[in-house]
């Protein structure tokens, strides 16, 4: 084992990231608990194959960052780099598993008879994926400016946690939960119903923010730009969602994995 000398203010802050990717990981799974795993044990979950695929790349995703903020924190650098060549497999495939699966949801909103709410819809997993997609680019691409790379790291997994996060709203104001139910298997939700996720994930991000002005004595760009960027594109898919011009969007891109 390879292990790196880091200085006690690197170690609180290896510390603080360990902690939060724990957190990640708990939501990811209790979100997803009720309206997929407890159902897959039980055999009632109801959804194609390329559903288990999307719930399987996107757990994994947070195992992930557990296990890289892990060896980062104790000084493993040398495994945390060798394995995040792994990680932007990981990702890559992460983003084009999520923006089919958003597109076959809308098309089955479509076909169910609900076009234009799954075309809206379809807006907060298609911007979510892009999201993660330039967050993850990002930081491969500051990979050797580590305080930058971290950040867009922590960033990206926080964006994608607004679905887990979703679940918990879906269970307890919006009258789901049983064997078989999840927000697929219904009428798609007006997009304003995303915006109580897209708060906690911003409390989230506002966690980290604290953190570094506290450590730091003022809060690290990443933060302030990759920040806010998250927050305005959860509340910017409200009024975007409705609009003609997304509306065609989301209908071309249906008629074109049609034909794909």
């Amino acid at each position: 084992m390879v292990a790196t000398a880091i200085n006690p203010a690197q170690r609180a802050m290896g510390t603080f990231y360990v902690w939060m990717a724990g957190l990640f990981v708990l939501i990811a799974f209790s979100g997803f608990a009720e309206t997929y795993w407890l159902q897959l044990a039980g055999g009632t979950f109801v959804g194609s194959p390329l559903l288990h695929l999307h719930g399987l790349l996107f757990s994994a995703w947070t195992l992930f960052f557990l296990s890289q903020t892990w060896l980062a924190a104790s000084g493993q650098m040398q495994h945390h780099r060798a394995w995040g060549v792994a990680g932007v497999s990981l990702a890559t495939a992460m983003v084009f598993v999520g923006l089919a699966t958003s597109i076959a949801s809308m098309q089955k909103g479509v076909a169910d008879g609900h076009a234009e709410a799954a075309r809206a819809f379809a807006i907060v997993p298609l911007s979510a994926a892009v999201l993660f997609a330039v967050l993850v680019a990002w930081a491969v691409v500051t990979v050797k400016t580590p305080e930058v790379h971290k950040r867009l790291m922590m960033l990206a997994t926080i964006s994608i946690l607004q679905a887990p996060i979703g679940r918990f709203f879906f269970l307890t104001v919006g009258g789901g939960g049983g064997p078989g139910s999840r927000p697929g298997l219904m009428p798609p939700a007006p997009v304003a119903t995303t915006v109580g996720a897209g708060l906690v994930v911003a409390v989230l991000i506002l966690a980290a923010v604290v953190y570094d002005w506290r450590k730091r004595g003022r809060p690290h760009p990443v933060y302030v730009i990759g920040g806010a960027a998250v927050v305005i594109i959860e509340l910017i898919r409200v009024p975007l969602a409705e609009t003609p011009q997304w509306q065609a969007i989301a209908k071309a891109l249906g008629t074109f994995a049609t034909y794909t």
